[in-house]
């Protein structure tokens, strides 16, 4: 970090501190009714604690430059022994066909000698048909009935009967590439060496996470059309938050694609059963017992997300509601056992979890100004902004700049769209936050569907950000209606904020809209040499993928002589994965040119043997390079409101057009 970035940082922080000491000195209406003082109070306590997230993550992204923070994957070490890896892919009730492919991807990761890694199906609802999947696939099956602790006791049960130094934990949704436990057993190694070597001056390692990454586009990603400008949500904490965590020794646990040392989850007792976020529990006990915890940048597997508003909206409450209990549990704020390091990333932790109720005070703030002329803070406009406006720009910009960095050059996320963000889940957070935190539960909790739905009750969801929108609008136009000259520029700070507010939330109407699923398999990006012929013909042509999918391949030929495809034509197609030749069959179902070109999609089967196994592996081994692992810097919300206007009203005069033709 330059000099020139680090003193701006510093300054940033220093004009926040300095409005923040202002609004709480100078602002608050004291003497005001007991409603306006009540959420006067609120709004400042949600700057304050708003400022301090975003002070955490300077700090830490300072610190990480400073400490020269750059965890680096060594090779195997030949001195140290190859330790045994149980490998845990843990099911509740979840589709068999998508257990299958985590299943299949795992039995081809690779090791140095793969007789030391053992698959392990824990399955708790101890069905027939996993186990016979097991079979197929020659791996270990351990049924399990009447569990009542959730995932934590159906893990619990399991190591009971496994004994391997080193287990993987693996969601049925996460699909593992072959060199996950590359990227991974090594740093164990190494710190097994460096135990040997100066036991006194060294940690133990507890576990090591991997990035939680999806092969499919997100519900922000999907619904506003930005497969290709914005990366995964999840990316900002994964790739950029928790490695920052990591690089001061104490990632979090997220759940899945960790490797972990068997006798450190011995010693803390097994998972934890006390909490529905096992995962985030169990990593700050093993930091307490003296564990490290460190985060790897690069994704080593791949799951699916939710894109339908139901399903994303409880997955995300279960995360709040389980991350409160959690930090309820573990005392963060008192435990003596916690250093002040891995104190300061709980907090920031647990506040996240806030930032959807503080959102919600922001939404409202002006809105009780700008309808009602309830006034929640008391300021001079121009005091207000020599105070306010130098320090909330520059903390945006470098913060901006603090948002992260990808595996390729480039920013995760900006602050606008964490905004958009925050206020989509706000109106449905920050009430079982709330709720959580004081000690009121929910009764019961599901694993998340991937199964997309959109019923008529989905589409309810979108009546508080339509009720927001609405209010805000008015609110807008209330509030400058009849205004001129310096009456314009005096409001202007209430009427920037409605604007903002009003930007996000036309966003989230945008998301609550949905959007049609017509492809029901994700299309991967892939480059695969192969052949074609038609089923009828015995002349094989060269080819080369340029992407894949389980129900279908695009292709181009390679030679210069290419038999000529029409759409409908029954083909055979052979794909060469390294010294294996994948024999699908199928149809030719669109002929596309670029240039002078042909493109060929074909829709393809294969058969439910070793070619479907090969197949899989050849789809899900390696991220879904279709979508970005970094934002696009040019393109900005205003950008993508003004897309998600011209894409949708294309689709409604398309849809009013064939209503009109068919009659």
């Amino acid at each position: 970090m330059s000099n020139k970035r680090r003193a701006l940082n510093i300054l940033a922080v220093v004009l926040s501190v300095i409005y923040l000491l202002w609004r709480v000195f100078f602002t608050i209406p004291w003497h005001a009714h007991l409603f306006t003082l009540i959420f006067a109070l609120l709004l400042v306590i949600s700057e304050i604690i708003s400022n301090f997230t975003g002070f955490m993550l300077i700090f830490f992204r300072m610190l990480a430059t400073r400490q020269k923070q750059d965890l680096q994957i060594p090779d195997y070490d030949p001195q140290q022994p190859l330790p045994d890896v149980d490998l845990i892919i843990v099911t509740h009730n979840e589709d068999v066909d998508l257990l299958r492919k985590t299943i299949n991807a795992a039995t081809y990761i690779k090791y140095p000698n793969r007789r030391q890694v053992h698959v392990v199906v824990a399955d708790d609802g101890n069905r027939p048909e996993v186990q016979a999947l097991a079979a197929y696939y020659h791996i270990r099956y351990i049924g399990m009935e009447g569990n009542k602790q959730a995932k934590a006791g159906n893990i619990n049960h399991a190591l009971e009967q496994l004994k391997s130094p080193l287990f993987v934990i693996f969601d049925t949704d996460m699909i593992p590439f072959s060199g996950f436990l590359n990227d991974t057993v090594p740093l164990f190694q190494q710190n097994f060496q460096e135990l040997k070597d100066d036991p006194d001056h060294t940690e133990p390692l507890g576990f090591v996470q991997t990035p939680q990454s999806f092969y499919n586009a997100d519900i922000f990603q999907f619904n506003l059309f930005s497969e290709k400008i914005v990366p995964n949500e999840q990316d900002f904490f994964s790739r950029d938050v928790n490695v920052l965590n990591g690089g001061n020794k104490r990632a979090l646990f997220t759940g899945s694609n960790a490797v972990f040392l068997r006798e450190a989850v011995d010693k803390v007792g097994g998972f934890p059963t006390d909490t529905i976020t096992e995962d985030f529990e169990l990593g700050t006990e093993l930091n307490m017992e003296g564990y490290i915890s460190l985060a790897t940048k690069v994704p080593q597997s791949s799951g699916i997300t939710p894109i339908d508003l139901k399903g994303v909206i409880k997955q995300r409450t279960r995360w709040a509601r389980g991350v409160i209990q959690s930090c309820r549990n573990l005392h963060i704020f008192t435990n003596p056992k916690l250093s002040w390091m891995n104190r300061l990333i709980l907090i920031n932790t647990y506040f996240y979890w806030w930032a959807f109720f503080r959102r919600i005070v922001y939404i409202i703030a002006p809105i009780l100004y700008a309808l009602w002329k309830i006034q929640v803070v008391n300021a001079n406009f121009w005091i207000l902004m020599i105070i306010w406006a130098p320090g909330y720009f520059l903390l945006h910009y470098v913060m901006g700049d603090t948002s992260g960095r990808g595996d390729r050059e480039g920013m995760i996320r900006n602050e606008r769209w964490g905004e958009v963000q925050e206020t989509f889940f706000a109106p449905y957070l920050f009430i079982p936050v709330i709720l959580e935190t004081i000690g009121i539960k929910a009764k019961k909790f599901k694993v998340t569907s991937k199964n997309v739905t959109f019923s008529l009750k989905d589409k309810l969801y979108i009546i508080p950000y339509l009720v927001l929108w609405l209010v805000t609008l008015v609110a807008i136009i209330k509030f400058n209606y009849g205004k001129y000259g310096s009456e314009i520029l005096v409001g202007s700070v209430i009427t920037f904020w409605l604007l903002m507010h009003f930007i996000n939330l036309s966003m989230c109407l945008f998301i609550a809209m949905g959007r049609h699923v017509y492809r029901k398999k994700e299309r991967f990006t892939r480059k695969v040499p192969g052949k074609v012929k038609l089923a009828s013909g015995q002349d094989w042509h060269p080819l080369v993928t340029s992407d894949v999918s389980e129900g279908g391949i695009a292709f181009t030929f390679t030679d210069t002589g290419s038999m000529p495809l029409q759409q409908g034509d029954e083909v055979e197609i052979q794909l060469k994965r390294r010294r294996i030749w994948i024999t699908l069959t199928g149809k030719i179902a669109r002929v596309a040119h670029r240039g002078k070109q042909p493109i060929y999609s074909a829709q393809v089967s294969v058969a439910p043997d070793h070619n479907r196994d090969n197949y899989l592996q050849l789809i899900y081994d390696g991220a879904n390079e279709t979508l970005p692992q970094v934002q696009d810097a040019w393109i900005t919300p205003f950008d993508e409101l003004y897309m998600n206007l011209v894409v949708r009203t294309q689709a409604y005069e398309r849809r009013l057009s064939h209503r009109f033709n068919r009659v």
